[in-house]
């Protein structure tokens, strides 16, 4: 006894209109006709065979037969031997509405000196394929679930042992909650806060004002801490505020590090207080100069939440970010009263990740990074030095931007100057904080976004910019 099966064939949707005037073979027909004209079946594309689309509608086989061959008479379909039944190649053109001309298109910038900015071409293909490979390979079944809301247990054991190596953070794996980047993670925090009771967030008075929107916009104050050249001044920090956001290792935009007694000062207002100190840790990974400021974390893991992400190491894209904090602030995360809808990233990316830091290519990476980002910036440094010695260069220890320094009220032209030589930069004045007192004028001027064949140009329309 022999048996044959027949393929299923492609999966195709079609609106049989079958009524009192025509035929079922005929509403085939029109139906096929009409898919093929309105471009939903492409040239090229390849039919069910006739069996499994007669099935699949319910039909004889007879009745797609005799709608085949009357289409491909017509031209809309081709029909070959071992080839099957396909959309012709050149089936008569639809008529088409005409269609508006574009508007035209607006240049951007030439060269891209944007601050906070990686450079993204230096993503580790190779190491990641070979880690996704690996993550792959021996990831468990309930990897693919929904998971839990501080994320994969492998990617919090390997961020354990890399931050309290690299960083200096008193992390375990427990303590730790991955999120989807810096801004899911103070998200997380806000709602922690606003649940305690807590009114107001004390920020620094220059600084991303995506952050300060974040905290306004879950209802909190958001009163300013002076930064001068030694830091914030966390002196003046009262009981008026819940907890206080730092970028301590170094401050953005400046540059600078928060100075040591001010970094004591901070954890003993925290103490005394019960307050809150939300550390940013960016830019931590590239120091230049000298060892790495460590995190301020380690000084009070009970009073300090400690976020970092794989932005500025690897690209902001892939949304992976962590933070370690208090017991009882992971505790209120975990039960959902934080975000009863957590936005983590996907799971394998998680798995991906930790692969990196275990196997110690997240590292090598990161030490690759920090000689080319040390050599542009040296470079810049030095450009500066010879064609604009007149301006200020400040926040170099660390990072990946400078502070460009002008006389006061030069700003906006400068800024003017830029775009017309075709270069982005961004103004200090646009991270200063509503209620601070204006400061310095100047330019913060990222060095790691451009490729290496557009660096010079990049440097020289900078120069061109700055030059007396």
């Amino acid at each position: 006894m022999s048996s044959r099966t027949t393929s299923p064939g492609a999966d195709l949707h079609l609106d049989l209109r079958v009524d009192h005037g025509r035929g079922v073979r005929v509403a085939l027909t029109d139906a096929l006709r009409d898919a093929v004209r309105s471009g939903r079946l492409a040239p090229g594309t390849r039919l069910p065979a006739s069996r499994s689309l007669a099935a699949d509608l319910g039909l004889a086989r007879t009745t797609v037969v005799e709608a085949y061959a009357e289409l491909v008479a017509e031209g809309w379909l081709t029909a070959r031997h071992g080839s099957g039944t396909r959309v012709a190649e050149r089936a008569p053109a639809a008529p088409r509405e005409p269609v508006p001309p574009a508007p035209p298109r607006t240049s951007g910038p030439r060269h891209d000196l944007m601050p906070g900015r990686p450079d993204v071409a230096s993503f580790p293909r190779a190491e990641w394929l070979r880690a996704t490979r690996r993550a792959l390979a021996s990831a468990p079944d309930e990897a693919f679930g929904y998971g839990a809301v501080r994320g994969r247990p492998e990617l919090r054991e390997a961020l354990a042992g890399y931050l309290a190596r690299a960083r200096g953070v008193r992390a375990d794996p427990d303590r730790i909650v991955v999120c989807a980047g810096m801004s899911h993670g103070l998200t997380l925090l806000a709602r922690v806060l606003r649940g305690r009771g807590v009114r107001a967030v004390a920020v620094e008075s220059a600084g991303l004002h995506i952050h300060r929107d974040l905290l306004l916009g879950a209802g909190l104050r958001i009163p300013p801490v002076q930064v001068d050249a030694l830091g914030a001044r966390t002196e003046t920090l009262g009981r008026d505020v819940g907890a206080v956001l730092l970028t301590p290792a170094h401050q953005f935009p400046t540059g600078v590090a928060l100075d040591p007694a001010r970094r004591a000062a901070v954890v003993e207002w925290a103490r005394t207080t019960g307050g809150l100190v939300v550390e940013d840790d960016y830019d931590g990974e590239f120091r230049y100069d000298r060892q790495p400021v460590g995190a301020l974390q380690g000084l009070d893991p009970e009073h300090v939440v400690h976020l970092g992400t794989a932005s500025k190491a690897l690209a902001p894209g892939l949304r992976l970010g962590w933070m370690v904090a208090p017991a009882d602030v992971v505790a209120e995360i975990d039960s959902g009263a934080a975000d009863p809808e957590p936005s983590v990233t996907s799971a394998l990316e998680q798995l991906v990740l930790a692969d990196l830091i275990s196997s110690g290519a997240y590292d090598r990476h990161v030490r690759g990074r920090r000689r080319s980002y040390r050599r542009r910036r040296d470079e810049l440094v030095a450009a500066l030095a010879d064609q604009a010695p007149h301006v200020g260069v400040g926040g170099l220890a660390a990072g990946l931007h400078v502070v460009v320094t002008v006389p006061d009220g030069t700003e906006g032209d400068v800024l003017r100057s830029a775009a017309w030589h075709g270069l982005a930069v961004e103004g200090l004045s646009t991270f200063r904080h509503p209620d601070a007192p204006s400061g310095q004028a100047g330019i913060v001027v990222g060095y790691a976004t451009p490729s290496d064949s557009a660096w010079a140009g990049a440097l020289e329309a900078l120069c061109r910019v700055l030059s007396p």
